[in-house]
Formats: C-alpha cells, structure tokens, sequence
C-alpha cells in the first residue's frame, strides 16, 4: 500500500530552522510532483511549496527567501528546509504527492515557532 510518512517538525524559537521530510513507499510507478501545504489553527489550508519531477519549484510569497523543497527522486522524498522561522509559520505541515494517478496525502507534523 502507497504511503507518506513525513518527519522534522518540532518546536523552535522565531529566527530558528527546521528540515522536514516525506518519504513516499510502495509501489509506485511515478511521482510527477510533491510538495508541501500547511494548515494553522483558524486559517485555511496554504499551498506552501511544491517541486515537480523535473525540479520545476513554486513557493507561496510568505515563505520566499526562507524557506528551500527539493527532492531525491531515487530514494522518493521531499525536503522541506526552513530558516528564519517566524510565529506565523506555526502549523500542521502536510505532505503532498501525485503518482499513480492521484494525490496522495501525509499524516500531517506540527511545528511551533514561539516568539
């Protein structure tokens, strides 16, 4: 069965970095994007970054300049790199990724970025 198991998030003073990561397992024939939304207590869901398989990114403006994807596609897995943290960032980050026909979603990790 086709899974993402994300990992990184934690607790972070502003100004502070965190890595996550996602890796997808299964049988997979092909991950064409993956990528990365958020969701924060009250707001909606945010598209934060997303990477396609030919390493084409997108970030949305409230995190450009701060915030790095990448992915091995040999071993299926996002990065989320973060620097420069700030309280707004404070969410539920979410794993997204298109292969086999659809999207697949990630359990979801929580990062805090206390001021």
């Amino acid at each position: 069965q086709v899974q993402l198991v994300e990992s990184g998030g934690g607790l972070v003073q502003a100004g502070g970095s965190l890595r996550l990561s996602c890796a997808a397992s299964g049988t997979i024939d092909s991950i064409y994007v993956m990528g990365w939304y958020r969701l924060a207590s009250g707001k909606q869901r945010e598209l934060v970054a997303h990477i396609s398989r030919s390493l084409t990114t997108n970030y949305a403006d409230s995190v450009k300049g701060r915030f790095t994807i990448s992915r091995d596609n040999a071993k299926n897995t996002v990065y989320l790199q973060m620097n420069s943290l700030k309280p707004e960032d404070t969410a539920v980050y979410y794993c997204n990724a298109l292969f086999n026909g659809r999207f697949y979603w990630g359990q979801g990790t929580q990062v805090t970025v206390s001021s």
